[in-house]
């Protein structure tokens, strides 16, 4: 056991449990993550299934949207300023390339409230000709619509009528007239466009990866912690055999193959030189009595 108490397996200790730590504050966090999704979830399903209420209940010019107000439904009456019209580029759907249309509807006090009207497949090109998009419709309209809040981010800069995510204040400084906070994702209007959009999807209320993303990190603290004590255990092991497990058992094993020491003697190789004739007295001549051949053939 005093092996472990060296300096290498203290460091590799430290290592271990430094590893161990990273990986449960990992999972930890992915586990957090995971609550406040189901959090989030149960006010979503809440709001959802309530009835609508006036816009004036939950939006007010200039201010941000409260979290927990996110997807409910409000009832706007007004009019639509067409020319207004803000196109977000960069939607996708289905792999699909599209944008999707944002026009302030003019409640009758003068502010507006800004409705995503749904989404257009187009090509990636940019709207050059407005003119030809749906148009939103004329007159007085009711809509009702799911509360979202703004998108923060250089995304939501508006250029030439056109931004890459929502924001009302962005957009609200392009108008005028004051703008309530966030925006409203169209679920039905009165009456209907000419054109109708596709409208915007129900927001997803599963549980998301983290769970397992939490469990994933945990397993690979257990696997830290098990790597380390099959390591530790090896090594008392090979220590208690009389093996050195940092030079290698093989080279161990080679030398103790014969009693004479760690290496066997070597074979001297044979001369490469020519063999000297054997002399026949009696003869009276010389033969080459050499079994091996000279190095010259």
């Amino acid at each position: 056991m005093r092996v472990l108490f060296s300096r290498r397996w203290v460091l590799f200790a430290l290592v271990v449990a430094l590893a161990v730590w990273v990986a449960y504050l990992l999972g930890q966090w992915q586990f957090d993550r995971q609550s406040q999704r189901e959090s989030r979830n149960e006010i979503t399903r809440t709001n959802l299934a309530a009835d609508p209420v006036p816009v004036e209940e939950v939006l007010a010019p200039g201010r941000a949207v409260d979290p927990q107000d996110e997807w409910r439904r409000v009832e706007a009456r007004g009019t639509y300023a067409a020319d207004d019209t803000i196109v977000i580029r960069y939607r996708t759907r289905n792999s699909r390339a599209g944008v999707d249309l944002v026009t302030p509807l003019v409640t009758p006090d003068g502010t507006a409230v800004l409705v995503d009207r749904g989404w257009l497949e187009t090509d990636s090109r940019p709207v050059e000709d407005r003119s030809a998009l749906p148009q939103p419709p004329s007159g007085e309209v009711s809509v009702i619509g799911w509360v979202r809040v703004d998108a923060t981010g250089r995304s939501a800069e508006v250029e030439d009528a056109s931004a890459r995510s929502i924001s009302s204040s962005e957009i609200g400084p392009t108008l005028d007239y004051p703008v309530y906070g966030g925006f409203l994702d169209l679920v039905e209007e009165t009456p209907p466009a000419a054109e109708p959009l596709a409208l915007a999807d129900e927001p997803d209320l599963g549980g998301g990866p983290h769970f397992f993303y939490g469990l994933q990190w945990w397993f690979f603290a257990a696997m830290a912690i098990f790597g380390f004590g099959y390591l530790a255990f090896d090594e008392i092991r090979a220590r208690r055999r009389g093996e050195d497990p940092r030079r290698g058992r093989r080279s161990q094993r080679r030398g103790q193959n014969t009693g004479r020491g760690p290496q066997s003697d070597r074979s001297i190789p044979p001369s490469t030189g020519s063999i000297a004739p054997v002399t026949n007295d009696a003869a009276g001549e010389s033969t080459n009595a050499a079994t091996r051949p000279n190095s010259s053939g």
